[in-house]
């Protein structure tokens, strides 16, 4: 037999000794197992929350910090197992021994290692019922002591912590930006990466964006096909940044559409939801996630997940979808909570729904949850019941009240401009001393598009209030004043091209004030060197919405292109020709710029969405440019097959050009001898159509005259009383078209290029044709109706007059 060793032997009689003097110790001691590992096993096969409790009752003595941990992780992973209605979060919450489970990681959250102190940060937060709980303060902190060890995978998780807190512009949150910065040229971990891009997307400089943009697109390829969360959260990151950056987005819609079966509900909603906000058109994709969103009506029984699919599908799905989610939204449409009724209206806006029985029923619970809408909301909701032309004199009065309530508590510039920006959309959008005083005050702080949409609002309020109320009218047209006063102020300040295109981004030329368009092009044209092919793209979007003619700009632009075509890419070629198009505007070196231009895109012309590509061969018409393959790939059968379920029908007359018709009718002797909206071959529409015959008198048509605002079954349906379709001998079929503002520049008496393009069409199918401006219409010369039937007269049976 082998003798014990000394050592070994000494050992045994201290571990005796010290057992004679410390039984209890002793007796705690012997029961606590050497490993950790028998009680984690034992929580491993807890399959309820039930066993989960009465484990931490029996063992709360003795579980140490990583025990602790793993059992906070425990009680997730079983409440992840449950479906949505199955979920308990508050009872497992309201438990006695999940406060004893509170206690113990309050008491040894600082011995937890960093993966084991940040999950249970995260755990606690799911369970999480009061605002401001003591222990996930405690987390946050050590947390943040810790910051700098932690590597990029425990970084992430950290950070949606803090963003499940809504922290997204703290100090913290800025720490971890500062974190991801100074090791970004290290980090290999996409997965990681994409998280922390979305959590710290509201403190990141532009600079800062488009490194983080630059190291997606490197490591994007590291990733499998199937990772189609990393490719969701850098889809949001764009969105977050307003960043329509068309290279990524195509590389995760190839994710998406290569996992399009194993997306489920949330995902193709949030999916759908980026791409509208980006304006990103994957026709691909829309017809994936309709099949399979259709797929989904008949399962989705309980209002979350139908409101869900309602808003998802509503927008993109044929007449018989959208029938049947109508009929089942009105069925479960009293059971909505006020988000969810927020989010059906908005759904209703999109589809362009106005189904009186549900919005009925849909704004009787908005008008029950009035109270609890943000300001944004309540914009929302404005902009949406004003778009389906709902009226209801009560709910209106109370969403009102409601407005001006935090109106005169608010002090923050943009608030207070949405606040407005609603009221000035309500049907009775007068405004009080009070309202304009609170504007007055924020100006200062205000950006160009907060100014913008207080301008915009502003003119609202004079068109309503003139008739009424002279002397309120005179401080709004005061308050205009000081509108253009900050406006100009911010543009003359304006020290970087940069800084001035984030503001760009959500501005919409079109509605930004006549008095400082000019300052605006003014102020493009001193950064005019500073554009570049990295926005060049967003510089030409911004101008195409001006409706302002600038030839500096645009010829700065065409030479970008020639010089930097390599390092542009080639989706945003459509978006920088078409100021060229709707200004009707030649660069000096045409041929080249465009020829560059087609050049660039001609391989991708395959793949483009069929509304890109149609735009972009209508852009090019305008230009009377028409490049062969370009041609080739829109007339084609295949092509012209997946362009059909997207196109969209063509509207009625307005007000004034009604009013047009009745005079002419009157001039050239009866409403037979005049036609409105007319169809043409090649589906041109012309607002007035009226034959004259060789002696100039007008010929009339045949009894079947279409009625106002409809458009006839076939092309050329005339029905004039001449025999054959063609026109007697030496008469001339006339086209009066009404010009409206969007159809010149801004800044100048120029013709759009859709207008001019339209002239040259109709002059090529055998058309005179008459274009009435609504300047020289609305002028001092033709202020009565004499004047105006003169004009017309003249235009008609004179002289051939334009209003160019």
């Amino acid at each position: 037999m082998k003798k014990t060793p000394v050592f070994l032997e000494s050992l045994v009689t201290n571990m005796l000794r010290l057992r004679a003097i410390c039984p209890f110790s002793w007796r705690v001691f012997q029961f606590r197992p050497i490993s950790c590992e028998p009680l984690i096993i034992q929580m491993n096969k807890c399959t309820d929350e039930e066993q989960m409790f009465d484990f931490i009752e029996r063992n709360k003595a003795i579980l140490s910090e990583k025990q602790v941990g793993c059992a906070f992780d425990m009680l997730w992973k079983l409440q992840k197992q449950k479906t949505s209605l199955l979920k308990n979060a508050e009872y497992v919450r309201d438990h006695p021994q999940f406060l004893t489970l509170h206690n113990l990681a309050t008491n040894k959250f600082k011995l937890m290692n960093d993966d084991t102190l940040v999950n249970v940060l995260y755990v606690t937060q799911q369970f999480a019922g009061e605002a401001h709980d003591p222990l996930v303060e405690a987390l946050v902190t050590e947390a943040w002591r810790r910051l700098e060890r932690f590597d990029i995978k425990l970084l992430s998780e950290f950070s949606s912590c803090l963003a499940d807190q809504h922290l997204y512009f703290s100090p913290l949150m800025g720490k971890i930006a500062d974190i991801v910065h100074r090791n970004l040229e290290t980090t290999q971990d996409l997965s990681s990466l994409s998280v922390l891009m979305v959590n710290i997307s509201s403190l990141i400089s532009r600079h800062f964006q488009q490194q983080l943009v630059n190291k997606t697109e490197l490591l994007f390829d590291t990733i499998d096909s199937s990772e189609v969360n990393v490719a969701k959260s850098i889809a949001k990151f764009l969105r977050n940044v307003r960043y329509r950056y068309q290279p990524l987005l195509e590389r995760c819609n190839n994710v998406f559409l290569s996992n399009v079966d194993h997306l489920d509900l949330d995902s193709i909603s949030k999916i759908l939801s980026v791409y509208k906000f980006l304006q990103f058109n994957s026709f691909e994709f829309i017809i994936m996630a309709k099949k399979k969103l259709t797929e989904m009506i008949p399962l989705c029984n309980h209002p979350a997940s139908f409101v869900k699919l309602f808003v998802a599908l509503g927008p993109i799905a044929g007449p018989e979808e959208k029938k049947q989610l109508k009929s089942t939204m009105l069925l479960m449409s009293e059971d909505l909570t006020g988000e969810q009724a927020l989010a059906v209206l908005g759904a209703m806006g999109d589809m362009e729904s106005r189904n009186s029985c549900l919005i009925k029923r849909v704004t009787s619970v908005l008008h029950k949850h009035l109270d609890s809408y943000k300001p944004l909301e309540l914009l929302k909701i404005t902009q949406e019941l004003t778009f389906l032309r709902f009226q209801r004199k009560e709910f209106f009065v109370k969403l009102r009240e409601l407005l001006l309530s935090y109106l005169k508590n608010s002090f923050i510039p943009t608030e207070v401009s949405v606040l407005v920006r609603a009221i000035s959309l309500l049907p009775s959008p007068h405004l009080d001393e009070v309202g304009i005083s609170r504007i007055e005050a924020v100006l200062p702080q205000c950006d160009l598009n907060n100014l913008s949409s207080f301008a915009t609002s502003v003119l609202r309020w004079i068109q309503h209030d003139h008739m009424y109320l002279d002397n309120m009218t005179a401080k709004q047209l005061k308050l205009l004043q000081k509108l253009d006063h900050y406006g100009r102020q911010r543009l003359q300040h304006s020290n970087s091209l940069d800084l001035l295109r984030k503001e760009l981004k959500s501005l919409k030329g079109n509605t930004f004030p006549e008095s400082l368009l000019e300052e605006m092009i003014a102020t493009l044209q001193h950064f005019m060197d500073d554009i570049n092919y990295i926005n060049v793209g967003e510089i030409a979007s911004f101008i195409s919405s001006t409706d302002y003619l600038s030839t500096l700009l645009l010829d700065r632009i065409a030479s970008v292109v020639v010089q930097q075509i390599e390092k542009i890419h080639p989706f945003t070629i459509p978006a920088i020709i078409r100021p060229f198009s709707v200004l009707n505007y030649d660069p000096p070196q045409r041929d080249e710029f465009l020829g560059t231009c087609v050049q660039h895109l001609n391989s991708y012309l395959g793949i483009l969405d069929p509304f890109i590509l149609v735009f972009l061969g209508f852009s090019l018409a305008t230009l009377e440019y028409f490049p062969e393959d370009l041609l080739k790939a829109i007339f084609n059968i295949k092509f012209l097959a997946r362009l059909d379920s997207q196109l969209e029908s063509i509207g009625g007359m307005d007000g004034t050009q009604q009013q047009i018709f009745k005079m002419l009718a009157e001039v050239l002797g009866g409403i037979n001898c005049v036609k409105a909206s007319v169809l043409t071959p090649y589906y041109h529409k012309v607002d007035f159509e009226c034959i004259l015959d060789k002696r100039k008198k007008p010929l009339p048509y045949g009894s079947h005259n279409i009625a106002l605002g409809q458009l006839p079954e076939m092309p050329w349906e005339s029905n004039i009383e001449i025999v054959g379709s063609r026109l007697p001998p030496g008469a001339e079929r006339i086209a009066l078209e009404f010009l409206d503002s969007k159809a010149l520049c801004r800044n100048i008496p120029h013709m759009k290029g859709k207008s001019a393009m339209k002239k040259r069409h109709l002059e090529i199918l055998g058309y005179r044709v008459i274009q009435i401006s609504q300047f020289e219409w609305n002028s001092m010369a033709l202020s009565t109706k004499d004047a105006r039937m003169d004009y017309l007269r003249e235009c008609i049976f004179g002289e051939v007059r334009s209003c160019l």
